[in-house]
């Protein structure tokens, strides 16, 4: 007999239209997946049909500012009002605080089923290098229940907030995972443009991909928010396709199907990939609109159509930006469908998606990740039956694994009691 390996899974359902399947682990990585697997495992689940997915990826997140609401809410539901009241509320940022707010994120995120995360702490001379330094002490924390890239976030602007470019570059020597930027929160078109270099030039010299907010607003009318065209020869220009990600982009949905069908030509050329935000855009969008109020989403089916790596996140949890939410993937994908006009087996299959083999896409893991032998062993088991039904079930994340060790279990118990018969029904004839 064959040594046993760590974990089987059995009778699992990765399909609708295919038969259950067991899936072995063994030294953190999928060893095989088939029906009725010959190998023992020194653990054992019986699925019993339940469904089984890759760790879904939290794609774009802002732990630093998480559950901020508590303290101060934004005066007035703009973007505007958002960075104004966390920038106040950021000046009595403490590493410790940044720490504690953090992590009660990162436990709701992994009880859900996440096991990546890309965080966005802000680097700028309100808050300096303190949620950089939180998030790093949390990475080497959590690295046996999640895996956590940071981004070096410049949320001020750079232009206008001097000393910003020397932060950065201390962030990444600290050991940052990406340079981020704020396209749009500058002065000028001219100084959006010159922040744009900047970052790319960074990114070259210290080799990290880039993660820029971009084309935040109901449309393009100040040219601040129509990024994506420069953003997108900068990419092609600068060698970096496949290493660009967007975030956000909700002008898009702003500008004629013609306009934006150039944009996304674009940006498909250059490999750039695009993260709509749709708790925090739909939230802020259309604030200055008295009739016919605009949604503010990416347009979700146009980016599928472009071929362009499309995936979605929380962004924020409960702060000025997003008064809402629980770090939980699937709700967040489950609102991005009832918003997007998106429906139907099909269309629920591709925002799944968007949450995993996607996400894994853009953050750069998809060589080491997913439900295929070879891969890291990040799965969830899912209360559900159906794959379809994973986004309109919202099932529970019954056993979360990282990389085949068991870091979350969810068990619920529901019982409904026996439907009571009328009396007159109980009467003899």
């Amino acid at each position: 007999m064959t040594d046993p390996v760590d974990l089987v899974l059995r009778a699992a359902r990765i399909a609708d239209d295919a038969e259950l399947v067991d899936i072995a682990v063994d030294d953190g990585v999928i060893t095989a997946i088939g029906p009725g697997l010959n190998c023992r495992g020194l653990d054992e689940i019986d699925c019993a049909g339940r469904v089984v997915i890759p760790g879904l990826i939290e794609s774009h997140l802002h732990v630093d500012k998480a559950l901020l609401d508590a303290e101060k809410s934004n005066p007035d539901g703009t973007l505007a009002g958002a960075i104004s009241v966390t920038a106040e509320l950021k000046r009595g940022f403490t590493v410790a605080a940044i720490r504690d707010r953090a992590r009660r994120v990162l436990d709701m995120a992994i009880g859900n089923g996440t096991t990546v995360i890309r965080a966005h702490p802000d680097v700028d001379p309100i808050v300096g290098l303190r949620g950089v330094t939180a998030l790093l002490d949390l990475r080497e924390e959590y690295r046996d229940r999640l895996e956590l890239q940071i981004v070096a976030f410049p949320q001020e602007g750079i232009l206008q907030a001097p000393g910003t470019i020397d932060l950065l570059r201390e962030a990444l020597y600290a050991g940052a995972d990406v340079l981020g930027g704020c396209a749009y929160n500058e002065r000028s078109v001219e100084d959006c443009h010159r922040h744009v270099d900047l970052i790319f030039e960074m990114a070259a010299e210290f080799d990290v991909p880039l993660d820029i907010h971009a084309d935040f607003a109901d449309d393009a009318a100040d040219p601040r928010y129509a990024m994506a065209d420069y953003i997108a020869k900068v990419t092609e220009r600068s060698g970096r396709c496949g290493r660009v990600t967007l975030g956000h982009m909700t002008s898009l949905a702003g500008q004629t199907p013609a306009e934006r069908a150039r944009t996304l030509e674009h940006l498909a050329a250059a490999g750039v990939s695009v993260v709509p935000l749709p708790a925090t855009d739909m939230h802020l969008g259309g604030r200055g609109d008295a009739l016919n109020v605009r949604r503010g989403i990416a347009p979700i089916r146009e980016l599928w159509e472009a071929g362009i790596t499309t995936a979605y996140s929380s962004n924020n949890v409960r702060n000025a930006f997003t008064p809402f939410g629980n770090a939980d993937m699937l709700d967040v994908g489950l609102f991005l469908a009832q918003t997007s006009h998106l429906s139907g087996a099909e269309d629920l299959r591709r925002v799944l998606g968007m949450a995993t083999e996607q996400a894994a896409r853009a953050i750069g893991i998809s060589d080491r990740y997913g439900l295929r032998v070879g891969a890291v062993a990040d799965l969830v088991v899912l209360s559900t039956l159906s794959v379809g039904g994973v986004l309109l079930d919202r099932p529970d994340r019954n056993y979360v694994f990282k990389s085949g060790r068991l870091v979350a279990r969810t068990v619920r118990t529901q019982e409904l009691s026996p439907r009571s018969v009328p009396a007159s029904s109980r009467l003899e004839p």
